[in-house]
């Protein structure tokens, strides 16, 4: 994030997208880890409704802009490669500003209604909490209330902020696809494949496994699967991220090469 805000070769749309999925992730780490510490180090540690709830909440907005970013992501490498001449026109600055404002802004909209509606179940089962932080799913399988309601709004969520997206980047991909092929250069073709392996990877990874864990039935939820999922899309996604993108990145390599030059 400070090379690319110290660089003005760096200051384009894919970089200004990077720069809020750096966010996302350092967010990500923060909001799980230091707690899931404190319990592992802490014998008796205990954590109270209300603060789970603020963790499903943020949790739950990091996961919807995080979805909706991989999307505008993939939106400004479909027009790089398809339509590389009007480029700068189509992704100018007040669109990259109108599409993260729009991302942030639905992101925090997004969990308000199921985390008012979790916070009116009666939790009269099991007060252990089987996982490493306040996960939705096995909230749910904690309550004695019906959480049909809010299962149906999950998926309704789900589909609207995960599958869709997820679609989306898909039909982008194939059009990317489509068009590297036709590229007469060897030399351009793999540039524009190694640009967008990077974010394809990261698609795969985030993506696959928040999709495979949160659209399903909360009765057939595996506790195992679902720690193990939640690994990968919080802490295995957020550590290869910046691998992925930046120290495979030859412009962010020189950035940072010259930042620590000129200390």
């Amino acid at each position: 994030m400070a090379a690319i805000y110290t660089s003005p070769r760096l200051h384009t749309p894919m970089y200004f997208f990077l720069t809020n999925l750096s966010f996302i992730d350092i967010s990500f780490i923060s909001l799980i880890f230091p707690q899931m510490l404190a319990h592992f180090f802490l014998e008796g540690e205990q954590v109270c409704l209300s603060e789970c709830l603020v963790q499903v909440y943020f949790f739950t907005l990091l996961v919807t802009a995080e979805f909706l970013l991989l999307t505008a992501m993939a939106y400004d490498r479909y027009v790089a490669i398809c339509n590389p001449l009007c480029y700068l026109t189509i992704m100018n600055k007040a669109v990259c500003v109108g599409l993260a404002a729009g991302i942030w802004i639905t992101g925090f909209m997004n969990p308000i209604p199921h985390t008012l509606l979790m916070s009116r179940l009666s939790y009269c089962k099991s007060h252990t909490i089987n996982h490493f932080f306040c996960d939705l799913r096995v909230l749910l399988t904690l309550s004695c209330s019906s959480t049909y309601t809010i299962e149906i709004f999950s998926y309704i969520l789900g589909s609207t902020f995960g599958v869709l997206p997820f679609a989306f980047i898909i039909m982008s991909y194939v059009k990317i696809l489509s068009a590297i092929l036709r590229i007469q250069s060897t030399k351009g073709r793999q540039k524009a494949f190694s640009t967008c392996t990077s974010h394809l990877t990261v698609v795969i990874l985030f993506c696959l496994s928040m999709c495979s864990t949160y659209m399903q039935p909360a009765s057939a939820h595996p506790v195992k699967g679902s720690k193990i999922f939640a690994l990968s899309y919080a802490a295995i996604t957020p550590l290869c991220n910046p691998i992925i993108y930046s120290l495979k990145n030859t412009e962010i390599k020189n950035a940072l090469k010259k930042k620590k030059n000129t200390k």
